[in-house]
């Protein structure tokens, strides 16, 4: 007869694993992938803006039915409430900011901290990932403590989409902003990130493990609904194996679907665990890909570029791996979106691709150009991602066939997206996943001024270094082109332009695939760049 000791021990197990009996007030999320740094400016990684939504809010976002709402504004300024006026080629916005909205040290969100953040903004040395908005912004008029009008120097189609422009605290990054330069290592984000006046959102950051979780705590300050947890634990899990285990295991109690688990692992883990899991299932602008270091001499040129997609079976891949529910991607527009167009196509074609290589003086098996150099290339993605990992190989073995070498190295999230790729230190190739909101225009991506470098303080995400004249012209008369049907026109092309070029190699778009448990009610998906957290206040514990 087991003793009452082993009985209690059982019971613990028991517990364990099937979870806490009642509503819970701590919540333990797993992600793939830490990020390299709080500041909600430098660098982009989908793991910081997971953070960042519980801990503050944007001035504006797309909300989960795609509309563009206020968050830590009031109003959207219009043409039609005559909170936006058109300046010559420019315009003027006027926004107020949430009369509540408070830093979690008791600091009042205000104007100045505006005026502050475009200042960090327009310094070319700072870092920033993207600076184009607050270039644009000319001048900003304080009317008062909670109000102000930017004056941008464009009249853009999406004119009062600001969400770019992160509001930062004046009174505690002015001193670190002394010496711009170096400003990215002296931010209190970086050497104080718990510092309470860094954070106005729901939530606030209480604990920072590097490399392992972060903790959340009610933000006292917070304006609106009183979250529900006391404490939230986002623990960062690079292999997604480990994540299940832990998700079963109870040491986490649900798996993000902006960073967690593929399509095809959720699946399985549904059939297996479905009973005690809601799983659930997001079609999103989210767009794998593999980058393409164009100043390689390889891939520099297009024919070896569109010989590598002719090169991939991608129809086979995606339909064995995701069951069909992560369509081929074709282009750098989701069909999801209001402005995609159907554009030129790269079906599995070897004999195609194996011409293209030959024209291009890569000939043979192995292929060698005409100084008996082979083709090998090295392919990068988030290590521990254990689908990335498996397309990896698809890829090496598909392209072995055409006589390429790819040798696979890859590296933990924060060091690809914090150095590789910003540095522009990728040799090769790296597969990963460009997030998008509705009508994106891809200017940070496809820009030549959005090559970062040294002198521009490696601003910007054309990390390839694609430049294309056609292509600049396009997205700049996308953007302040209002009339939707010419804006459809320019958006073809520009689709086309893409397609024909390949500047990266599109593979397939993906799904949010959320493991949440039964328990937790109100989390949202959104399908595209507006991480769920962004209304965390809205999740609450049933039971």
């Amino acid at each position: 007869m087991p003793t009452l000791r082993a009985l209690a021990f059982a019971l613990l197990a028991l517990i364990g694993l099937t979870g806490p009996v009642g509503a819970k007030d701590e919540l333990v999320i797993g992600i793939t992938q830490f990020p390299s740094t709080l500041h909600p400016s430098i660098d982009s990684m989908m793991a910081k803006s997971y953070v960042l939504g519980m801990a503050r809010r944007p001035f504006t976002a797309h909300d989960a039915q795609w509309r563009l709402v206020c968050m830590l504004c009031v109003e959207l300024p219009t043409l039609e409430n005559g909170l936006a006026k058109i300046e010559g080629k420019g315009i003027a916005l006027t926004y107020a900011i949430q009369p509540k909205a408070t830093w979690g040290d008791g600091t009042p969100v205000t104007s100045k901290d505006v005026v502050f953040a475009w200042k960090v903004g327009r310094e070319p040395t700072t870092g920033l990932a993207n600076q184009e908005l607050y270039t644009r912004i000319t001048s900003i008029d304080v009317l008062d403590e909670r109000t102000f009008t930017l004056h941008v120097d464009r009249l853009t189609f999406d004119y009062n989409a600001i969400h770019d422009l992160d509001v930062l605290p004046a009174h505690l990054e002015a001193e670190a902003f002394a010496r711009p330069a170096e400003y990215n290592t002296r931010t209190t984000y970086q050497t104080n990130p718990t510092h309470p006046g860094l954070w106005f959102g729901p939530y606030r950051v209480a604990e920072v493990s590097r490399g392992s979780h972060i903790v959340l705590e009610p933000n006292p300050t917070w304006w609106g609904a009183k979250p529900a947890f006391r404490r939230i634990v986002v623990k960062a899990i690079e292999n997604t194996q480990a994540m299940e285990a832990n998700l079963l295991s109870g040491s986490i109690d649900m798996i993000a679907g902006e960073l967690g688990l593929s399509v095809e692992q959720a699946l399985a883990f549904e059939k297996r665990n479905g009973a005690r899991f809601a799983v659930t299932y997001k079609p999103a602008l989210f767009y794998e890909h593999i980058d393409m270091n164009l100043s390689n001499p390889a891939l520099a040129d297009r024919r070896v570029r569109q010989a590598l997609l002719l090169g991939l079976d991608r129809e086979t891949m995606t339909r064995q791996l995701f069951e069909g529910r992560q369509p081929v991607a074709h282009g750098m527009l989701s069909p999801l979106d209001s402005m995609h167009a159907e554009v030129t196509r790269w079906p599995h074609d070897p004999t195609r691709a194996a011409a293209l290589l030959d024209e291009a003086g890569w000939k043979g098996a192995p292929r060698r150009n005409a100084k008996g150099e082979p083709l090998a290339l090295e392919l990068v993605t988030t290590a521990g991602n254990r689908t990335r990992e498996l397309v990896e190989q698809v890829l090496q073995s598909q392209w072995r066939k055409l006589g390429v070498d790819i040798r696979i190295r890859n590296e933990p999230a924060r060091v690809l997206f914090g150095e590789t790729l910003p540095r522009r230190r990728l040799s090769g190739m790296a597969l990963y996943a460009w997030i998008s909101s509705p009508e994106n225009v891809p200017r940070s991506t496809l820009h030549s001024s959005m090559i970062p470098a040294e002198s521009n303080g490696w601003s910007g995400q054309n990390t390839g270094g694609y430049v294309n004249p056609e292509a600049d012209r396009l997205i700049d008369a996308i953007e302040i082109e209002l009339d939707e049907a010419k804006r459809r026109v320019l958006w073809r092309a520009l689709q086309e332009i893409y397609a024909t070029d390949l500047p990266a190699l599109p593979l397939f778009w993906r799904a949010e695939a959320h493991v949440l448990p039964l328990w937790l009610k109100g989390v949202t998906p959104t399908g595209h760049l507006g991480p769920t957290t962004l209304w965390v206040e809205t999740w609450r514990p049933e039971g």
